[in-house]
C-alpha cells in the first residue's frame, strides 16, 4: 500500500525548490505527521544548531490518510527544533490546509536556510513557487489572509502564516491558518520568522479517493449515529472544548491565579462554554469533512471580529482563570489578539499570569511594567500585554522569552512562579487531579502537553463503559475508585496511551475524534480506517510501534542536545496541598511521582539514570541510524 512519500524541499537561502521522495518501505516506519517530520528534520539537522539559526530544519507534514472525507483526519504537523524548549518540537493544527496539501499530491514540505527578504511559498499541484512577501511583513493575520487571496485572485486557498509575533521571534509564536487554527505550541512561528518565511499557501487539489469506497463511506457516514449515541462528543460540538471549565472549578481543579488554587468561584461561570454559547457565539465552525463542529466563532460588535474564531478551553483558562479574569469579553478579545499576532494562547496567558504573581510579590515594580497595574483580574492589562509581547514592546520584550527565561532575568526567586516544564508553560489540566498526566508533562520530550496521553479520569468509570471497553483494546483493564493514585498500572496506562496519541500525531488524526477512549471512533475503527481508506492492512501492534518510534526519536534528539532525566521535572507548586476550595489538602505525591518516573524509564527501555533510549531500544524500533 505504501507509495513513496513525495516531498517539496525549499532552500530559502538560494531560492531553489526541488522534489524528492522517501521510499515506501521507509515511509511505512514514519507514516506522516510528526514521525515523518522528525525523520526528515533529523536527516540534515546538525547537532547544536540553534532553533533560530538558518540551519534549523522546518517541516510541514501530513499523512497517507489526510484529505479523506471523514471526520477528524485533516490535521497538519509542523516540526523543528523548538526555540522555546530547545528540544525536538512539533505542533498540530486543524482546518483545511493539511487536506489541501495532500490533495495536491504532497506529503511534506521541508524548509531550509533563510531568505534574504520576506517570502511566501505557493503550492498549486506540481508547481511550487516563492513569492515576495515584503509588503506583508508586519501585518496581522487577517490582513495577510485578505491580501494574499486578492493577490492570487483565488479565494479558495488555504494559508498557514505567522503574525508579527513570529516576525519578532517571540519564543512561543505560533503558525495560524484560517485566522483561527494554530500550530500553537513549541514556538514554530518563531522558526518561520527566523527564516523570513511569512506564509505557506496551498491551492485546492483533487479530492482523495478511498481504497475500499463502500466500507469507507459506511465508516464515514456512521458519524451521525455515533454523535447521537455519544453524549461527550455531542457536547463537545455544542459547547466546544470549554464546556467543562466551570465543572473543573467546582471540583477544585481549574488552574487559577497562576496555579495557586484550583477554584475560581468569582469567574468560572462567566467564561465557561455554556455561557459562551448563550451569549457571544456566532456559529460553530468545523475542519475539513468533520461532523463534530467543535470550533467556536464569537462576535462582539466593535470589539471581537468573528474572522478570528473563538477561544478553546485552554485559552479561557490561560487568559482567564490563570490571570483571574472574570469577563468573557476580555478573554474573547485576548484570544482574537493572539490569533491576529500569532501567539500560543497557553504560553501567552501563563506567562502573563507569571508576571502578575511576580508583581504581586514585589519582584516586578511598576517602573519595570511600563506603568501597567499587573494585578490579577485586570482583563484590560492582559490584552495590553498580548500586544506588547507580540511587538516586543517594553515589558513585552522580557515576557516574549517565556516565563522560565523571564524568571532567570528577574531573579529573586521568580523561578518558582514559572509553571513550566522544559521551559514550556503548563496547559490547564492539573496533575494533582490527574497524576499520570503530570508524569507525561515531565517525561514528554517537548515539555508539558495535555494531548500527549489519555487522562486519568477515564479509569474511574465503570468497567462496562465505552471508555473502559475501548481502553481494554490497549490492554488497559484496571479501574480506580479515585483518579489520584499513581501506581505501576497507572504508569503503564500513561505510557501506552502516550504511544497511541503519538500515533494520532503521526497520522494527522484529531484526538477528539480518534482517541482511545471517549472519542467518536475507537482503536478498532482506526484499523478499519487504514484498511478501507488507503488499503493499509495494519495492526494495533504496528501502530503502537510507530507511536513509540516517534517518542524515541524525540528523546534521542534531546539526548544529543544535552537533555537528561534532570529535565524531567515539575514545578514545586504541584507537590504542595491546596489550602482552599473543594480540593483543599490534595496534592501530587512527590515520592509516588519520582518512583513512577523511574518505572516509566524502565518500561520504555531508557537508561534509568539519564532517561534516554538505550542502544537496544533504538535497534528494536529500527532506529539504528540514530546510533
Amino acid at each position: 500500500m505504501f507509495h513513496d512519500a513525495r516531498i517539496i524541499e525549499v532552500d530559502l537561502t538560494s531560492g531553489t525548490i526541488n522534489n524528492k521522495t522517501v521510499p515506501g518501505e521507509i515511509y511505512r516506519l514514519y507514516p506522516g505527521g510528526s514521525a515523518l517530520g522528525l525523520y526528515l528534520m533529523m536527516q540534515d539537522y546538525i547537532i547544536g544548531t540553534d532553533a533560530l539559526d538558518p540551519g534549523n530544519i522546518l517541516v510541514f507534514s501530513v499523512s497517507p490518510l489526510t484529505g479523506l472525507p471523514i471526520s477528524g483526519i485533516s490535521r497538519m504537523n509542523v516540526t523543528a527544533r523548538s526555540p522555546l524548549t530547545g528540544t525536538a518540537g512539533d505542533s498540530q493544527s486543524g482546518g483545511y490546509i493539511g487536506s489541501y496539501l495532500k490533495m495536491n499530491g504532497w506529503d511534506a514540505v521541508v524548509f531550509k536556510g533563510k531568505s534574504q527578504n520576506p517570502v511566501y511559498l505557493i503550492i498549486d499541484g506540481e508547481k511550487a513557487e516563492l513569492k515576495d512577501a515584503s509588503h506583508l511583513w508586519g501585518k496581522v493575520t487577517g490582513e495577510v489572509e485578505t491580501a494574499i487571496k486578492e493577490e492570487i485572485g483565488d479565494k479558495n486557498i488555504e494559508i498557514a502564516q505567522i503574525g508579527p509575533a513570529g516576525e519578532n521571534l517571540v519564543k512561543f509564536a505560533c503558525i495560524i491558518n484560517k485566522c483561527s487554527r494554530a500550530n500553537g505550541r513549541n514556538g514554530m512561528g518563531a522558526v518561520m520568522g527566523s527564516k523570513n518565511l511569512k506564509a505557506m499557501v496551498v491551492k485546492k487539489g483533487r479530492p482523495m479517493a478511498a481504497a475500499d469506497p463502500d466500507a469507507f463511506i459506511a465508516l464515514a457516514r456512521s458519524a451521525s449515529k455515533r454523535l447521537g449515541e455519544n453524549e461527550a462528543v455531542a457536547g463537545l460540538g455544542l459547547n466546544g472544548t470549554d464546556g467543562d471549565l466551570e465543572g473543573f472549578s467546582e471540583a477544585g481543579f481549574l488552574p487559577t491565579f497562576n496555579w495557586k488554587t484550583g477554584h475560581f468561584p468569582e469567574g468560572a461561570g462567566n467564561i465557561t462554554g455554556t455561557t459562551m454559547y448563550d451569549s457571544v457565539l456566532k456559529e460553530r465552525d468545523t475542519c475539513y469533512a468533520c461532523a463534530v463542529r467543535c470550533k467556536r466563532v464569537v462576535e462582539i460588535p466593535g470589539r471581537v471580529d468573528p474572522i478570528y474564531g473563538g477561544p478553546e478551553y485552554e485559552t479561557c483558562a490561560a487568559l482567564g482563570s490563570y490571570c483571574g479574569v472574570t469577563d468573557l469579553a476580555d478573554v474573547c478579545e485576548a484570544n482574537m489578539l493572539c490569533n491576529m499576532y500569532g501567539l500560543d494562547t497557553i504560553s501567552c496567558g501563563a506567562t502573563i499570569s507569571f508576571a502578575m504573581e511576580c508583581f504581586e510579590e514585589g519582584l516586578l515594580k511598576t517602573e519595570l511594567t511600563d506603568g501597567l497595574d499587573l494585578k490579577f483580574g485586570n482583563g484590560a492589562v492582559v490584552n495590553q500585554l498580548v500586544r506588547k509581547i507580540a511587538l516586543r514592546d517594553g515589558l513585552g520584550d522580557l515576557l516574549a522569552e517565556g516565563s522560565a527565561r523571564a524568571a532567570d532575568k528577574i531573579g529573586g526567586g521568580a523561578d518558582k512562579f514559572s509553571m513550566s516544564v522544559k521551559k514550556q508553560e503548563l496547559p490547564a489540566h492539573m496533575p494533582q487531579y490527574k497524576p499520570s498526566v503530570g508524569l507525561i508533562y515531565a517525561v514528554n520530550p517537548f515539555g508539558a502537553d495535555h494531548q500527549s496521553s489519555e487522562h486519568d479520569v477515564f479509569l474511574v468509570m465503570p468497567s462496562d463503559s465505552r471508555e473502559r471497553q475501548r481502553l481494554s483494546k490497549l490492554g488497559i483493564w484496571k479501574g480506580y475508585d479515585n483518579p489520584y493514585e499513581l501506581d505501576a498500572e497507572k504508569v503503564r496506562f500513561a505510557q501506552d496511551t502516550q504511544k497511541y496519541f503519538s500515533v494520532l500525531d503521526s497520522l494527522g488524526l484529531c484526538q477528539f475524534v480518534w482517541g482511545p477512549s471517549w472519542e467518536l471512533y475507537g482503536p478498532d475503527d482506526l484499523l478499519e480506517l487504514c484498511r478501507s481508506g488507503v488499503g493499509w492492512g495494519t495492526s494495533l501492534y504496528e501502530l503502537m510501534l510507530i507511536g513509540e518510534r516517534r517518542i524515541n526519536m524525540m528523546r534521542k534528539f534531546n539526548a544529543r542536545e544535552g537533555f537528561t532525566s534532570a529535565d524531567d521535572t515539575l514545578p514545586d507548586r504541584l507537590f504542595k496541598p491546596f489550602d482552599d476550595g473543594p480540593a483543599k489538602g490534595i496534592y501530587l505525591d512527590r515520592e509516588a511521582f519520582e518512583t513512577g518516573k523511574k518505572l516509566y524509564y524502565e518500561m520504555a527501555g531508557w537508561d534509568p539514570e539519564m532517561g534516554n533510549p538505550t542502544e537496544g531500544t533504538l535497534k528494536r524500533l529500527s532506529l539504528d541510524w540514530l546510533l
